[in-house]
């Protein structure tokens, strides 16, 4: 049963959400009041997904979760939307922090502000065991000219653009699952996403006869790109930003970050470096 304290952090929630006047303030000051803040969510596994008995869960939702709780916003609601649509329903107006493991990007930049960098995670590639084509890059795909599975919205497609991989050769789909299946049921002979998601999926479908290669280092415009990751809110939510990074910077430098991720498979070498900073990866 839904406490009354939760139905009415819903009810504002969705008021906000649809324009209505109440509550009032910024997303932060609304989410202090109602004790809860709306984020947004895409079912890609281990980043950001609902649990079969209906929890909301991931890496992102359990550091959203540590990090809210420590500026004064104890609790979260999801709302599960494609990856792809992310960015424009945030936009719209329908959550107010997207906690997805999404890869900060000049582009993105442009219509969300991210927070400072979560995690750093490469990409790699889901293909037969031995990896008989022998990709073990971007620029290895255009070369031999084999069509790639790729997730729609995800950076996989910029980078395979930029090795000089055509479109015709890319296989877009909308879930982390079905770029499996195009691979296991031997529709490409590849696929493209982050390693820690391809090692999440392989984990869980056993026997596929699937295996996932080293993460790869890809380059835009002859130049490498880092693959860090953060939340975002909308343009314009300074406060949030400003109360919401100094408390991943401290879980970060903490450990506890990591305590918090290393059951979804994340590890040491996907801290991001102290040094990187959101304004540098926008400016890339």
């Amino acid at each position: 049963m839904i406490s009354r304290r939760r139905l009415l952090a819903l009810t504002a929630l969705a008021g906000a959400a649809a324009g209505c006047s109440q509550p009032s303030g910024t997303s932060l000051e609304r989410a202090r009041a109602v004790g809860a803040i709306r984020i947004g969510i895409s079912g890609e596994q281990p980043y950001s997904y609902t649990a079969p008995d209906g929890s909301v869960t991931g890496a992102q939702p359990e550091v959203a979760r540590a990090v809210l709780a420590r500026i004064g916003v104890p609790g979260i609601e999801a709302v599960q939307v494609p990856f792809h649509d992310l960015v424009p329903r945030l936009r719209d107006g329908q959550f107010d922090l997207i906690a997805a493991g999404t890869t900060i990007t000049p582009e993105r930049c442009r219509a969300v502000a991210f927070t400072r960098p979560d995690f750093v995670a490469p990409s790699a590639f889901l293909v037969r065991r031995g990896n008989p084509h022998r990709i073990d890059s971007f620029r290895d795909v255009a070369r031999t000219g084999i069509r790639l599975a790729v997730l729609a919205g995800a950076t996989e497609i910029d980078y395979a653009r930029a090795a000089g991989v055509p479109d015709d050769r890319l296989v877009i789909v909308d879930t982390q699952m079905n770029l499996f299946r195009q691979v296991a049921e031997d529709r490409v002979p590849a696929g493209a996403l982050t390693r820690i998601s391809l090692l999440d999926v392989l984990r869980r479908n056993p026997g596929s006869g699937l295996a996932v290669t080293e993460g790869v280092e890809p380059r835009i415009g002859g130049r490498p790109v880092v693959p860090a990751a953060a939340f975002a809110v909308r343009i314009g939510e300074d406060d949030l930003l400003a109360a919401f990074n100094p408390a991943l910077a401290e879980l970060q430098a903490s450990g506890e970050w990591l305590r918090i991720t290393e059951p979804f498979g994340f590890g040491p070498e996907n801290l991001p470096p102290r040094d990187l900073t959101t304004d540098e990866l926008c400016r890339a």
